[in-house]
Parts: C-alpha cells; sequence; structure tokens
C-alpha cells in the first residue's frame, strides 16, 4: 500500500486523557499515521466524564468528530466507513458489541480490532463479562491488533478464532516526550489512575520506601485515589496531570515507578505506555516484574525489576549517578528505535498492506441490524 490510507477509527477516546491510556496510545499512533501521509477520522462517543476532561478537543493530525447515539453515527458516516481503506474499532467503546455488529453488517473494505485491554478482554470474556465484545465477534476481524504479543497472540487465535492476531504495542510520541533539563523535584514518582489490583504494589514500591527513607521525596499522580490512603508527609499528590505536563513531571525524578495491572501481568508481554514515555524522557525505570519484560528493557541493563520494598531503597540509596545516568540511556536507545509512534504507524501500515480487501455485496449495503 504506497498510496494514502484513509483510515477510521471507533475509540474509547482521543480527546481526553482522564482517567485512561487510550488517549495517549492513540495520538502516539495516529500522529505517526498523520507523519506517513495517511488520514484518519477518529469517532468518538460523546460521554459527559470525558467531555468536562477534555485535553485535546482539536488535534491537528486527525480529524476528530464526536457521535451521541450509534444509529445517528452511522446513518451520517455509513459512505465514509465503506470507502475507508480499514475500520479500526478499540476496546471499551460503550456499546462496543452493538456497533461491532452494526459495522459488521456494513460493506467494509477491512475491518480490525484494537484490544489496548488484551489481558482485561480476554479475562472479562473468560467470565462472560462481554460489556464491549463478545466472544463470537474476535473471529469477525480481518486482524486482532493486541496491546499484547508473545503468547497473549496464540491464544488468541486458537481459543478465541481470531483469523490473524498481531501486536501492536502502545508507543510514545518523542518529539512531545523529551528530557526538559529541569531540576530534580523528586526522588521517586509514579503516574496511574488508582486501581485496587494496583495499589498494593504502590504501597510496597513506593509508600513504604517513603515511610523508610524520610529525607528522600515522592510523589503520585493520577486520578480516583480514595481519601482513607495514608500518605506519607513526603509524598506528594497530584490529581491529575494532562500529557502536556508528562515530560516534566518525569524530568524531575531521578527514578519513576512502573506498577502493572494484574490482568497484564497474567498475561505478559504487555508494555505500559508509562515504561515508552519515561524511557524517552531519559529518566531511570523502576518496574515490577511480568514475563516479557526482559526481552523489552533488560534487568539491570536498561529496567531495574523491583519485587519487594528492598529493591526499591537499594535503588534509591546505592546507585549512583553514573549507574543512574548509564541505566536511562540505555532504555531511551532502545525505545526510540523500535516503540515510537512512527514505528507502531509503519507497522500498522505494512500489515494492512498484508490483508486484501474484504469481497463487496451491494446488496448487504446499509440493512439494519438488531441491536
Amino acid at each position: 500500500m504506497k498510496k494514502p490510507l484513509d483510515i477510521v477509527v471507533l475509540g474509547l477516546t482521543l480527546s481526553s486523557s482522564w482517567g485512561n491510556g487510550h488517549a495517549t496510545t492513540f495520538r502516539a499512533l495516529i500522529r505517526g499515521l498523520k507523519a506517513e501521509g495517511h488520514r484518519v477520522l477518529f469517532l468518538e462517543r460523546d460521554v459527559p466524564w470525558y467531555a468536562e476532561h477534555r485535553d485535546l478537543p482539536e488535534p491537528d493530525f486527525c480529524e476528530l468528530l464526536y457521535y451521541s447515539d450509534i444509529g445517528e453515527m452511522l446513518e451520517v458516516y455509513a459512505g465514509r466507513l465503506m470507502q475507508a481503506d480499514a475500520v479500526i474499532v478499540g476496546s471499551y467503546v460503550p456499546d462496543g458489541v452493538m456497533l461491532i455488529d452494526r459495522l459488521q453488517a456494513l460493506d467494509l473494505k477491512r475491518l480490525c480490532f484494537y484490544d489496548i485491554d488484551t489481558p482485561v478482554t480476554l479475562a472479562k470474556l473468560d467470565r462472560g463479562d462481554e460489556e464491549y465484545l463478545a466472544k463470537r465477534q474476535v473471529a469477525l476481524f480481518d486482524i486482532y491488533f493486541s496491546f499484547s504479543g508473545g503468547q497473549v497472540l496464540t491464544r488468541l487465535e486458537e481459543q478465541y478464532r481470531a483469523k490473524k492476531a498481531l501486536p501492536l504495542y502502545c508507543s510514545v510520541d518523542a518529539e512531545r516526550y523529551q528530557h526538559t533539563g529541569e531540576t530534580f523535584r523528586w526522588d521517586l514518582g509514579y503516574l496511574g489512575t488508582f486501581s485496587p489490583d494496583r495499589q498494593p504494589t504502590v504501597e510496597k514500591l513506593l509508600i513504604e520506601p517513603a515511610r523508610r527513607l524520610p529525607h528522600l521525596r515522592f510523589v503520585v499522580a493520577g486520578p480516583q485515589y480514595p481519601a482513607d490512603i495514608d500518605w506519607p508527609k513526603n509524598v506528594e499528590r497530584i490529581n491529575h496531570l494532562p500529557p502536556a505536563d508528562h515530560s516534566s513531571f518525569y524530568s524531575r525524578q531521578r527514578f519513576t515507578l512502573n506498577v502493572t495491572r494484574a490482568d497484564m501481568i497474567a498475561a505478559g508481554w504487555s508494555p505500559s505506555v508509562r515504561l515508552f514515555e519515561a524511557a524517552s524522557c531519559g529518566t531511570p525505570i523502576i518496574s515490577d516484574y511480568w514475563r516479557g519484560l526482559d526481552e523489552l528493557l533488560p534487568d539491570q541493563h536498561a529496567v531495574l525489576i523491583a519485587t519487594k520494598t528492598e529493591d526499591v531503597l537499594k535503588a534509591l540509596t546505592g546507585i549512583d549517578e553514573r549507574q543512574r545516568r548509564s541505566l536511562a540511556a540505555r532504555a531511551k536507545a532502545i525505545v526510540l528505535e523500535g516503540h515510537t509512534g512512527l514505528a507502531r504507524a509503519r507497522g500498522l501500515i505494512a500489515d494492512l498492506s498484508q490483508l486484501p480487501e474484504r469481497q463487496i455485496h451491494p446488496q448487504s449495503m446499509l440493512q439494519p441490524v438488531s441491536a
């Protein structure tokens, strides 16, 4: 596919980074597509919790339009959907099951799924929870793009009957995530929305170290943390940090902490975008362990893996400045080589180029599909 492609994405959100990792993931990828000359229309369900926290309502790298009702959206945009070279549905889209069925009824050239929550999705399907994707629908997609790689892809194809499961990891916009040159404010920081399954690790790898090292400074940024958490006095809290402030946040930390959701640890091969953002900013990373992390960022070479409080204490008190800078430089080199939005965009286009267009059946166009 050498000609510019027209791609339509129906995702959770592009406009708001509040309480989710989808927006920054889509932004980096679509900026990469724009840089390669491709055109993207992003259709976002207009919901109040994102409408009230939009930090990118009018992106300059794609067309962003909002809709309130699936039926009305399809009436307005059916032509563009059918003309698009590829239509990509994202995970956690409201009323996703109905949306996918309605799209399947159209004569689309290519219909793909981008699961930014693959381990969560599979765990939900295993317990019969079809909030945004039905198990029967996995086989409908020409490509099932997965946030997770490794053995997860085999499971998608063999257990869930995906036609083709391919990795599409999150990525970083390297031009926007760079070291700002600011002086250190914190010795260790963490950026992430509150999650009950992550909080015990945050307690173990940040809050307890803060208690034991009262002379050092810590920070936790992210929304939805319960009011009853006992934060040590040397832990600063930031309720929400928009993407525009991420580079400054990482640049002012000696080390940053990465903590992974339980479903993603269980699945493995599920890197967080925070890993790539921090590495691009040149901030050394302390991370919990999951299968596949060593393949991405080798332990002690490009990341420090911590399983207990003492591992963090050792890093904060035993690593000198030369070692700290060397760790950060290795991680940055790895990320800039293969984990930018531009690299992901090129990979996506290469994958789509191997996919033939679907057979067109004019008689089925716009036939109603029951909800």
